[in-house]
């Protein structure tokens, strides 16, 4: 699983190293290549719930098997893109479905971790997935910068053998499949919150270019949130919902989900940002910018292991919190080195950002998907997923603006300072700032005009000046883990133990059940509980601290499930209380 996967994370790094050979060969602009690189994302947050569901549907080892071959086979395609006038569009159609087969198979890659490892043992499996997937994502700008000397094409073709080794562990571990035969999928969810999430995601990348006051932009957002909000209402209404929307009644969950919104802010848009300011303002070469980005990886694997064992052993919310922490102080203090245009006095601060997130990342997705209602580890994963991808686009849009309009300031005053007018500085200093936004370029101007030779003089002002408008960039990472901090502290610190996790999966099953009506309320999200050998009482304490009793109305013969092991076969409903309160969310089976 764990080299199927690792092929999704390497790809978001590998293009960005050799972004400056594909423009050179293809003759591509700065905004076709940064759609060659957004397509990818827009995919991924487009389909990974989609991908959730379809693994709980027809069976995680399918869908992964399915996800790995599209993925395989767009990344050959991407490969062989020919170098004409229709480039740019073979490359971003494939880096699209490239995203698509990421979206099916990871869910369903971790779901299969997730149904191998019993409750109290998945967090440091969880966590030694997402360290040794960290561990091979930064063989990505490794790979990138070597494959690059060669042909920037092979940075797509080595996904080859790795999908070859994916695909025959898979068939090795004799994955059980248990499909859900009796559900439909929900086409017209799917096919909302693919519009929802394209549409919104669009607008937001395109800001940049169109302009944040720019009616297309605000249509673009507006419109697709509003599709996604039809398409909430539509799954309170269907039987079988793409997204069971109810397990947001959890609060643990809700905060997890929140924590990795706003700590994907930072995560995956720092691939681009570092690898461009890496060769832009420390003039490195491919290769050296690859090392730079190590660092980081350094510090997010070590921390990854640690913040498993601390979910284990104390609950998610310190690890919640320590990782937040580290990554605010992380990023700002690497925010004010950048100026310093030395690898070596940053990488402490590059290691201490990757700890923090390498703190809080598998613990509030293990978190996450360990609050799942009944067995729909898909599901659930795919929303964390389409969070941390949507965060990922919005982060990337938010900070590219920024970064533009910080470093058109900026040249501006240096060419202005040079002798050049108002005007013909402000125009020059737009195209610099739109070429390195979009990809890497260093070249000196050529030329024997003025503004050329103004240029070639200024060029290392202007290095320092895109270094300070990169400060902008890292410190507003700085304060996206600031605010995931103070979310953080609205956990219930309860934990998910392995007997009510187990107790939770055989209600459901039975039917006797109902829905919890306090977030956290079930015994099933509960860090104790208990229940009576006959099944018919279940006392556990709530996420709220209060506690709640589950009262079965027999119908014939009553079902329950505890330590008693006693069970009995009939129907039975199920109604939970809380005391001092109604009754709540009534459920029958």
């Amino acid at each position: 699983m764990m080299f199927a996967v690792a092929m999704t994370f390497i790809d978001q790094t590998i293009v960005s190293i050799a972004a400056p050979d594909i423009v050179s060969e293809l003759d591509l602009t700065s905004s076709g290549m940064q759609w060659v690189v957004n397509a990818y994302l827009l995919a991924l947050a487009a389909f990974f719930a989609l991908g959730g569901r379809l693994a709980d549907l027809f069976g995680p080892r399918r869908v992964v098997v399915a996800g790995t071959l599209v993925f395989v086979v767009s990344s050959v395609l991407c490969g062989c893109v020919p170098a004409d006038d229709y480039a740019l569009t073979w490359l971003i159609v494939f880096r699209a479905t490239q995203g698509l087969g990421a979206a099916l198979l990871f869910p369903a890659a971790l779901a299969v971790v997730v149904e191998v490892f019993p409750v109290e043992r998945r967090g440091r499996a969880l966590a030694l997935f997402f360290g040794l997937t960290g561990a091979l994502t930064a063989i990505g700008p490794l790979l990138g910068g070597w494959l690059t000397g060669w042909t920037w094409r092979a940075i797509f073709w080595v996904n080859v053998p790795v999908a070859i080794v994916a695909l025959a562990l898979t068939a090795m571990a004799r994955i059980k499949d248990r499909p859900r035969a009796d559900e439909s999928l929900d086409v017209p969810g799917a096919v909302l919150v693919a519009l929802g999430m394209g549409l919104s995601v669009l607008g937001f990348q395109q800001a940049s270019a169109w302009g944040w006051d720019s009616a297309a932009t605000w249509a673009c957002i507006v419109g697709g949130l509003v599709l996604l909000g039809v398409f909430c209402r539509l799954q309170l209404r269907t039987r079988h919902p793409l997204i069971k929307l109810a397990v947001f009644r959890d609060r643990g969950f809700t905060v997890d989900t929140l924590v990795l919104f706003f700590a994907m802010l930072a995560f995956v848009p720092l691939f681009f940002f570092a690898s461009v300011y890496a060769q832009i303002s420390l003039s490195a070469s491919p290769n050296q910018a690859a090392l730079y980005l190590l660092y980081f990886f350094a510090g997010f694997a070590v921390a990854s292991q640690w913040g498993g064992r601390i979910l284990d052993k104390q609950g998610v919310r310190p690890a919640l919190k320590m990782g937040c922490v580290i990554g605010t102080v992380g990023f700002a203090l690497w925010a004010g080195k950048l100026t310093d245009l030395s690898m070596h006095d940053q990488w402490p601060y590059i290691a201490l950002a990757g700890a923090g997130i390498g703190f809080l990342l598998a613990p509030a997705s293990t978190d996450a998907v360990n609050r799942a209602i009944g067995a729909s580890y898909g599901e659930v994963t795919g929303i964390t997923q389409t969070v941390r991808n949507y965060a990922a686009s919005i982060g990337l849009a938010v900070y590219g603006t920024m970064l533009t309009h910080r470093m058109t300031e900026q040249v501006t005053d240096t060419l202005r300072a040079r002798g050049l007018n108002e005007g013909t500085a402000r125009e020059a200093a737009r195209d610099v700032a739109e070429a390195i936004t979009g990809h890497p370029d260093t070249s000196t101007p050529s030329g024997d005009g003025p503004l050329a030779t103004t240029m070639r003089d200024a060029m290392s002002a202007i290095r320092m000046d895109f270094a300070e408008a990169n400060q902008w960039v890292f410190y507003g990472m700085a304060v996206a883990l600031a605010i995931a901090f103070f979310v953080s502290l609205r956990h219930p610190g309860d934990r998910v133990s392995g007997t009510a996790a187990e107790e939770a999966g055989a209600a459901e099953a039975g039917g006797t059940a109902g829905v919890a009506g306090d977030a956290g309320g079930a015994t099933a999200a509960a860090g104790a509980g208990s229940a009576s050998a006959d099944g018919r009482t279940t006392v556990g304490q709530g996420a709220s601290g209060r506690p709640s009793v589950r009262q079965d109305h027999e119908q014939g013969r009553g079902q329950g499930w505890g330590p008693g092991q006693g069970q009995g076969q009939g129907q039975g409903s199920a109604v939970w209380r809380t005391p001092g309160a109604g009754p709540r969310d009534p459920g029958t089976g």
